[in-house]
């Protein structure tokens, strides 16, 4: 969309919104844009940042993370867990409403009860509903019987096995709450007839251009939220999205886009002079590893040198991460120097887990050890990246070169690097993982043996890791089982199945004037504090 096209929108949409022009400029308005749109506003479906966003302004969960990305009452004000850990009961708030629609009896939403809660866990599971997020559920509860309404306020879930992350993957998206009536009157149409109990109630979506949602009078959470409303636009491209922002016509931005980050950013990652005061710059630890991926199908791999396990080693130690962070990222993230778990979580933890550091006399010194003296010998090694990753795979080939280590760079298009790991076809390549809750077995879970690609786009084997995840997932003690998270962290240190690179972080640039804005290693978009300061 264009920019004139944006504006006469955006023009429109605040008309559309607002009685008088007085009565505007008092109305607490938050105004961001979605660089990759939003395709549906059904949470079954929110498998995507944009959708996740909007979601959460929509609809409530039986629980939430923190700031700490600790585990919070949300619709469940309190649970209990039986001691095989498979059963927990959730007893649920008494004083939360559906938004007002005209699907309920005289158009004024009605109480949230445990019903709902059924309803809307085994609707993610059902076949017919074609659920981004069936996976969530899938071999871990039974559909019929794993969810149950014990009395209005009180839900029950049943696992078929312990899974201590149960509580994480409840607090995701996916599990929002929905009334079933909203759903029997439009079917798929829902995607754009949301009705949740969120702080916020959907009002007006011109798809690809705008969307509003207003302020829920009847929220839960009393007093909340401070914003009379939120204002979505669809530009999809983040130098225009950017001079908006300057101009003041956008309240904040997700992450900096490479046209404009060296204008924004000193190479430590802080403001330049120029920009302070003019708006302000929120960075945490992002749940997110990138990596390099090594292919360990020995089927697959029989003539590529990646199947010798020192090479591999002489890769993660031949390259300086932290030069890469400096150069390619202008300070964004943190070198991956403390194995796969990144930081950010309870977990993690540098003294207990060491990954690689730049150490090139003990790389080349790997590599005589497997054979091949200054590399000689060494067939090239073919390393699939993407576009946007094409700088970091070079870095790390030119510094390799020096160590005598000859890596070929290629690129593909995003789809076909993903086709090519999936089906085994990818003996070197480019990987990211983003946490989609806040637990370490989201990440230990892409090196189980068990698990198809995704997540183990590398197969990865190895028998005692998998004893050891499985007694992860049925450990309740928090101490114990980040025990187990780092000694698995530690195999894959061991074993360098991967090249971590960097731990990501979330960048927001928020207007100064924007007050009460809340981050956490998920990015997720939490309004409901938020004030805008006239």
């Amino acid at each position: 969309m264009s920019i004139q096209r944006f504006l006469i929108i955006w023009t429109v949409v605040i008309g559309l919104s607002s009685c008088q022009s007085s009565q505007t400029e008092k109305r607490q308005v938050f105004r961001y844009n979605a660089v990759d749109g939003i395709a549906t506003l059904d949470p079954a479906f929110a498998k995507n940042q944009s959708i996740i966003w909007v979601v959460k302004q929509l609809y409530n969960t039986l629980v939430e993370p923190d700031q700490q990305l600790q585990i919070r009452p949300s619709l469940a004000q309190s649970w209990e867990v039986t001691p095989d850990a498979k059963v927990y009961t959730f007893h649920l708030r008494t004083d939360v409403f559906f938004h007002d629609n005209d699907v309920f009896p005289g158009g004024k939403g009605r109480k949230m009860i445990a019903s709902d809660v059924v309803y809307s866990l085994r609707r993610i599971m059902d076949p017919a509903t074609a659920s981004a997020g069936a996976w969530i559920f899938n071999g871990k509860v039974d559909p019929d019987k794993g969810f149950e309404a014990i009395n209005d306020s009180t839900f029950r879930l049943t696992l078929l096995q312990p899974f201590h992350p149960v509580l994480g993957i409840l607090s995701m998206q996916y599990c929002s709450v929905i009334p079933h009536e909203i759903v029997e009157k439009y079917g798929k149409d829902f995607r754009k007839h949301p009705c949740g109990t969120g702080p916020f109630q959907f009002d007006y979506w011109e798809e690809g251009q705008a969307l509003v949602l207003h302020k829920f009078p009847r929220y839960f959470e009393k007093g909340l939220p401070y914003l009379d409303a939120v204002k979505v636009s669809f530009l999809d491209n983040k130098a225009t999205e950017f001079l908006l922002f300057r101009q003041g016509q956008l309240d904040f931005m997700n992450d900096i886009d490479a046209s404009f980050k060296d204008e924004v950013l000193n190479k430590k990652g802080e403001l330049k002079k120029e920009w302070e005061g003019k708006m302000i710059l929120d960075k945490t630890p992002q749940l997110n590893v990138e990596y390099f991926g090594f292919l360990l199908d020995s089927t697959k791999i029989a003539q590529s040198p990646t199947r010798i396990k020192k090479i591999r080693l002489a890769i993660n130690y031949g390259f300086d991460r932290a030069k890469m962070i400096t150069f390619l990222r202008n300070g964004i993230g943190t070198p991956a120097n403390a194995g796969f778990i990144p930081a950010g979580l309870p977990s993690f933890d540098t003294t207990k887990v060491k990954g690689y550091s730049y150490n090139p006399a003990k790389a080349r010194q790997l590599l005589k050890e497997a054979g091949y003296p200054e590399g000689k010998g060494l067939p090239p090694i073919k390393l699939l990246s993407i576009p946007i990753y094409e700088d970091y795979a070079n870095y790390a080939a030119n510094q390799l070169q020096q160590i005598g280590i000859t890596v070929q760079v290629e690129v593909l298009q995003k789809a076909l690097l993903l086709e090519q790991t999936a089906k085994s076809d990818a003996i070197f390549f480019r990987g990211s993982w983003m946490g989609d809750y806040a637990d370490a077995e989201n990440y230990l879970a892409v090196f189980y043996s068990k698990n198809p690609a995704p997540p183990n786009y590398t197969r990865y084997r190895n028998p005692a890791y998998d004893q050891l995840y499985e007694a992860a997932l049925q450990e309740n003690n928090d101490s114990i089982r980040y025990s187990l998270y780092n000694q698995m962290d530690r195999m894959i240190v061991a074993d360098a199945p991967v090249v971590p690179l960097f731990y990501d972080e979330v960048i927001h640039l928020i207007q100064p004037n924007v007050k009460g804005m809340e981050n956490n290693g998920l990015n997720l978009l939490e309004l409901r504090k938020v004030k805008i300061v006239q």
